[in-house]
């Protein structure tokens, strides 16, 4: 039987009632930094408006949107506040996978009352594994991760673990009460999005609760779900690298319209002109590829067959092409903005934010060293497994 592919008829309403928060959102944003995470009141709006739930399957009462939809939600709230827009794609990401590809004893537990906007939210870490020993139904986990994004609004945790004695990689969910909590996210961007670290040992965690990381075979939900954890990480990421670019560009024209005409302007000049002219064509571009990438994908998908070791790899380019792209106009509004870039505001927040967001490991230089290994052939035969490119 086919899985549909599901486009979400809320889709208009959601970026509705984001814009209707855009400028709340934005005046919390200097108390969310001192937070270390977004305000309660930011936080419950948001969630309210159904940011996660936009990721969740649709079966389980979510509104499991397209990919395509998911990108332009993060796209549109980052645009707002990049730590926000970090925040929710994380919980949005980990929650919506975790519904997916969990059986009926977990979604049961965690995700019995989704419409009422009662159940799990889950924040964690899927690449640094930690340790899991077999026990009579389930496993012994121990382990130490990083970067667990939107921690602060989590109910439970998601990890990676391997399976003692047998390697597998496996995700698990666990309630966030069963781990100790490092309060030491102390950094220069996205401070509003509480990616603390967190710690366990030899906690019990059912089998019921854990699934193969790799797979690409939704319990729950639609076709969106069959490109598995990495590609629907990359789908939220490169909405916020869009949102991002995009709030920058018009932060710096608004800054340029207060100073056209007066004394030796610098953005009276034509290099200028031409600088921001560029910056507009790569960002408008690197937004064009990804919607094209993606719609390939989600062809693919509604017509009920997997993704391609071709596309994979351009989902993964695109997010490189996208993150960096959005990194380069950061670069020409820092130039241009003269020292409005380095006082309290907008562009500083924005900038700060972004150049935090790139060192994420989806846009980082080995996954671009690998899909450049199988875009020129050295590598035929291979598939990707997670963020490495393999035979």
């Amino acid at each position: 039987m086919t899985v549909q592919l599901n486009v979400s008829e809320d889709f208009p309403a959601l970026l509705g009632r984001i814009d209707a928060l855009g400028d709340f959102v934005e005046a919390n944003a200097h108390e969310a930094e001192n937070l270390g995470r977004l305000t309660d009141d930011t936080a419950r709006a948001l969630l309210d408006a159904g940011l996660v739930r936009a990721g969740l399957p649709k079966n389980l009462g979510g509104d499991e949107f397209s990919p395509r939809q998911l990108t332009q939600t993060i796209e549109r709230l980052s645009y707002y506040d990049a730590s926000a827009g970090w925040t929710m794609l994380a919980l949005q990401l980990v929650t919506g996978t975790t519904a997916a590809y969990l059986g009926d004893v977990a979604a049961a537990d965690l995700f019995a009352d989704v419409a009422s906007g009662n159940h799990a939210l889950l924040s964690g870490h899927g690449t640094r594994p930690g340790r899991a020993v077999p026990v009579d139904g389930g496993y012994l986990v121990s382990g130490s991760w990083q970067f667990a994004s939107g921690m602060a609004l989590a109910t439970h945790i998601h990890s990676l673990i391997l399976v003692e004695g047998t390697g597998e990689p496996r995700v698990l969910a666990m309630p966030k009460s069963q781990v100790n909590l490092v309060d030491n996210w102390d950094v220069l961007g996205l401070r509003a999005t509480s990616s603390i670290d967190y710690n366990c040992a030899d906690v019990f965690v059912p089998e019921t609760h854990t699934y193969a990381a790799a797979t690409m075979t939704p319990a729950n939900g639609g076709a969106i779900y069959r490109v598995g954890l990495v590609n629907m990480s990359a789908i939220v990421h490169t909405g916020w690298a869009l949102g991002v670019g995009r709030r920058l560009l018009d932060e710096l024209k608004r800054y340029a319209s207060g100073k056209f005409g007066t004394h030796n302007a610098a953005v009276d000049t034509a290099q200028f002109h031409a600088e921001y002219a560029t910056a507009e064509a790569k960002l408008r571009a690197a937004r064009a590829w990804a919607s094209q990438v993606w719609e390939d994908n989600e062809n693919t998908l509604a017509a009920g067959e997997m993704l391609s070791t071709d596309q994979e790899t351009l989902i993964r380019l695109a997010l490189n092409h996208v993150t960096w792209t959005a990194h380069d106009i950061g670069r020409t509004v820092h130039k241009w903005a003269a020292t409005t870039a380095i006082r309290r505001g907008p562009i500083d927040r924005f900038l700060r934010d972004l150049d935090t967001g790139t060192q994420h490991i989806t846009s980082g230089p080995v996954v671009l060293q690998n899909c450049g290994k199988w875009l020129s052939g050295a590598q035929p035969g291979a598939h990707w497994e997670f963020l490495d490119l393999v035979r």
